[in-house]
């Protein structure tokens, strides 16, 4: 099995007896690889990679899965080169939406992605259509999140390609989200679950999906909820 999952709002919610239960089971569980699909670049990953609480994951997707790194947050050069070819970089981007109006960039590492405040889906239409003819990917998460990346690069396109690269079925992978930032992951044939609390429009967006669990439990219990009802025979959570 393989668990996916997010950071922050899934992998690092919950409280602290449910973390320290899955945290535990993961790091006693050989059979069991870890990823973490986050919108962190990996400057804001590599503390947690010394969090001796946390289980360390065996490979990284950053930068709304812009970023594709192994268990030490070093890029792996081959799918690192396939999304460089899609991006029309930075300079580009920001010329391209030079005088928008309310539109704030994030201050945080970003890598092959620009990131924004942005507070209405209006603003977020102005985006896409200012970056036509740049062939780049708008997402808008959380109602203020607003993403640019590379044409069909995501959190699920990423997952697919290590999923791939690793020979392991679709339905030995489970994902774990709870914005729309997660939707990608949902929609490449994975067990997925929704953990309590998670963003209205994802919920809604995967309400019929058979493959989605939304779970009762918050942050890591929902992921150990969804590891009993997908998987009971390994589970021991």
């Amino acid at each position: 099995m393989l668990l996916a999952t997010d950071l922050d709002g899934t992998f690092l919610a919950g409280s602290p007896k449910q973390k320290r239960d899955l945290y535990q089971w993961l790091k006693l569980e050989k059979n069991i690889r870890l990823v973490y699909v986050t919108g962190r670049a990996i400057p804001l990953i590599l503390p947690l990679l010394q969090d001796a609480s946390l289980p360390r994951p065996d490979f990284i997707i950053g930068d709304v899965g812009a970023t594709i790194a192994d268990f030490n947050g070093d890029l792996i050069s081959e799918f690192i080169a396939e999304i460089d070819v899609q991006w029309p970089g930075e300079s580009a981007v920001m010329q391209a939406l030079e005088g928008l109006p309310l539109l704030r960039r994030q201050e945080q590492p970003q890598a092959r992605r620009c990131s924004f405040y942005c507070d209405s889906v209006a603003l977020s239409e102005s985006v896409k259509a200012r970056l036509i003819t740049l062939d780049c990917d708008v997402l808008f998460s959380a109602g203020h999140y607003l993403d640019v990346l590379p044409r069909n690069i995501n959190k699920g396109s990423s997952l697919k390609r290590l999923v791939h690269h690793l020979n392991i079925q679709a339905t030995d992978v489970l994902v774990a989200g709870d914005t729309l930032n997660d939707l990608s992951m949902y929609t490449h044939g994975f067990n997925g679950v929704c953990v309590n609390g998670s963003e209205t429009g994802l919920l809604q967006a995967t309400r019929d999906i058979p493959t989605v669990l939304h779970a009762v439990g918050t942050g890591c219990e929902g992921i150990s909820e969804a590891i009993s009802h997908f998987y009971p025979r390994s589970s021991r959570i």
